[in-house]
This record gives C-alpha cells, structure tokens and sequence, in this order.
C-alpha cells in the first residue's frame, strides 16, 4: 500500500506547480514562502534539542499554543519548531512573539521531500496534532528513530470510515506512533479498533487557554461605537451563512433599532462576497481592517483580520458559531464559552460532539435547526440581557488540569 500511496504523491508532485500558480493567483499561498513546501526553508535549524508540531490549519495551532508557551520556558529545549499547511494558520502564527519558536509550511508528502526534512531539521521529537496522518512522514520518522506522538487525537465516524478502507495500512500508521493521546471517547473507540495499545487520554487541549488570548481586548474606536447598542456575534461563517445572518438582522431589527451584527468569518478572503451579501439587502457594512471612525449608520461589523475573534467572544453576551448549519462539521465552542457567551449552533457539529453535548446539557449551548429558530432564540437572549456566570471558570480549571498533565508527558519525552 505504501507503494501505491508514493506513486499517487509523486503524480501530485509533478502537477503541483500549476497547482501552486492556481493557489498562489487565489492569494491561498504565501508568494514568497511557497518554496518551504519542497523543503526550501526560510529558517535555521538552531543548536540544541528541537521540539516538533504538526497542525492542519488554525484549529489545530491554536490547540497547542498554550502548550508551546509553557515549553519556550524549558531551558533543556533549544528550538520548537511549528509546521501547518495553510496561509491563514501561517498569519496567525506571527501574532504570537515567540523567542525560540518559529514557523515553516510542511512539505509535500513525498518519500525524498519528507526524508529531507527530516535530515535538515533533525527533530528530537516530532508532534502531530488532531488527525495528521503523513505515510512517508511517519514513515521515514520511524526509520530515523524519532520518537513521535499523535497529540489531541481525533478519529471521527467519518474519518474511521475512510481510514478503514485502507485495511491494515491504517492499522501500522496508527500503530507507527509511540504514543497516541486521544481528545475524546470517541477516538479512544476508534483507535482501540485499529489496536492501537500505547494510548493514554489526558483530555482536550483545547479546554486549555493562551496567556496572549486572555489579554485580548477590542479597539477604543470600536468600544466607543458599541455603546448604547445592541449586539450578537456570527463566528467562524461559512457559504450560506451569512446571508442567514442578514435575514437575521433585519427580522429582529425591527424590534432593536439599535441592533449590530458582527460578522467574524472563518475564511477573511470571502470577504467582498460577504459585503454583496448585505449590500443586496441593504444593509451598511464597515471593516475591522480600516481602523478608522465607524459610520453611524453601521448595521454590520464585518471582522477581516485574524486572530480577533477572542476579543469579541470577552464582549459580545450572544454568540452564533457557523459551519452548522449551511455546512456541516461545527467550529470550536470552548472559545466563546470560556468568555461566558451564550451560544447558537446548528444540528452540523459533529466534529465536536462531546463538548457541545456537555455545553447544552448545562444550557450554555442552543441548537437550532432554521433560520427562525435562529431569529427567536436570539430574541430570547435579548431579553434575558445575562451571559452565562459559571461555565468560563470551569473551563478555565479543566484547561488548567488537562495542560498540566501534557507538559508533563512532553518532558517524560523529550
């Protein structure tokens, strides 16, 4: 299988620069560090032992920044390196001023592109995020005596379904790991499926909170704009939703005249088609990004610059969180909720299913199921005017536990 799956990555490697010149005219690469996807680096490999993590997109860093903040201040670890494979996580990442820590794009796949990073980087240990699974990576990991562990594991239905067409393939991949944490029940079902045996579960990193997130506040511009009004946050929108959103809006807009929607989507280059959106329905908009005094007559706030989301979570009382319901698979409720929102999702979320299950069970999360159930529950929160007193606390605390735990597994490692 592993042959089949190199002759398959090597067919993509011969068609990626035109895949690239396609991605890089979207703006969906970076135009000068492309390059470090074939293992043409833009940084050094410092002297001293080098701490390795490998995360998908934003998701997956945010998970383990709190992780990398407690590990820059271990003496015994010269350099941490940080690979993902999207643009979005890549400008995010510049927002944390790390010492020792620096960030590259993981490369392609492939059998000699994976040995060259490897040989080049030399990890003491190599740390995969959530449901990062690279053939030749692991492969070639294992073959260089890189010790290497899945960290916050997560196998879902789905994915289970995917990964177990593959037969025994699978199995040896997830059995190459010298450790496997998974985040949830549901991944410690799957994984002892694949028999799996060195599993250990210290909880979900994503309880966990950044000591540069808990400083986060909104611009004095935008404080003094907010004043007197009405306001709900949209969060990490997908195609469809915003649209919803608008409708949103203007429905209970004619009870709250003062009323502001702030839009935060999940991808910022859908930008001016999230700006036609509300212009059809004549709506005002105004960007986060011009930093300059709000119009008046501003109906949405439109939030497209990353790594803001935090500092509207700490104000905003009423939080709708998007891919649930035009789209499927759910963001992330930990965010809002440990800032004490009261949070709207739709029936998709089942990419997080144990952690919304306790949020609703606890009446801090809201399912809805349309649009004007959307509308009724907003009003409802409206009125109420409360944010949610306890659960912000007993996250924090759960976050707290569940990181003290992993560091302590990282230097048993390391």
């Amino acid at each position: 299988m592993i042959f089949i799956y190199r002759l398959l990555i090597n067919f993509v490697l011969i068609f990626s620069p035109f895949i690239l010149l396609i991605r890089l005219i979207k703006k969906k690469e970076h135009f000068l560090r492309f390059k470090e996807k074939f293992t043409y680096f833009s940084n050094k490999r410092n002297k001293g032992k080098l701490v390795w993590f490998h995360g998908a997109s934003v998701g997956e860093l945010m998970s383990v920044i709190p992780l990398i903040e407690k590990l820059e201040k271990k003496k015994d670890i010269g350099q941490i390196l940080v690979t993902t494979s999207t643009l979005s996580s890549a400008k995010i990442f510049t927002k944390f001023k790390f010492k020792k820590t620096v960030h590259q794009f993981f490369p392609l796949d492939t059998n000699y592109l994976s040995k060259r990073f490897i040989n080049f980087w030399k990890p003491n240990l190599a740390i995969f995020i959530d449901s990062e699974i690279w053939p030749n990576m692991l492969t070639n990991l294992k073959k260089n005596k890189v010790y290497h562990i899945l960290l916050n594991a997560r196998v879902t239905k789905k994915t289970f379904k995917r990964w177990k067409k593959l037969g025994t393939f699978s199995k040896k991949l997830f059995q190459s790991f010298n450790y496997v944490y998974p985040q949830n029940e549901e991944t410690l079902k799957y994984l002892n499926k694949f028999e799996v045996t060195k599993i250990k579960k210290l909880g979900n990193l994503k309880f966990s909170e950044s000591v540069l997130d808990s400083k986060k506040t909104i611009n004095q511009n935008l404080k003094k704009f907010l004043q007197n009004k009405k306001y709900w946050c949209a969060a990490s929108t997908h195609e469809g939703e915003e649209f919803i959103a608008a409708n949103v809006h203007k429905a209970i807009n004619k009870k709250i005249v003062n009323l502001i929607t702030v839009i935060i989507p999940r991808n910022i280059q859908r930008t001016e088609k999230i700006i036609n959106t509300f212009n059809k329905l004549g709506l005002k908009t105004h960007l986060h990004s011009l930093d300059k005094k709000i119009p008046k007559d501003t109906q949405v706030y439109i939030v497209d610059t990353y790594g803001e989301t935090k500092s509207f979570f700490k104000i905003c009382k009423i939080v709708f969180l998007g891919k649930s319901l035009t789209i499927g698979g759910g963001q992330n409720p930990l965010e809002p909720a440990r800032y004490n929102c009261n949070i709207i999702h739709g029936p998709k979320v089942s990419n997080f299913p144990e952690i919304y299950r306790l949020l609703d069970k606890n009446k801090i999360s809201f399912k809805v199921n349309s649009q004007n159930q959307l509308i009724k529950k907003i009003n409802e929160l409206f009125k109420k005017d409360v944010k949610s007193q306890y659960i912000g606390n007993k996250i924090k605390s759960m976050g707290q536990k569940i990181l003290s735990k992993t560091v302590i597994e990282i230097e048993k490692v390391i």
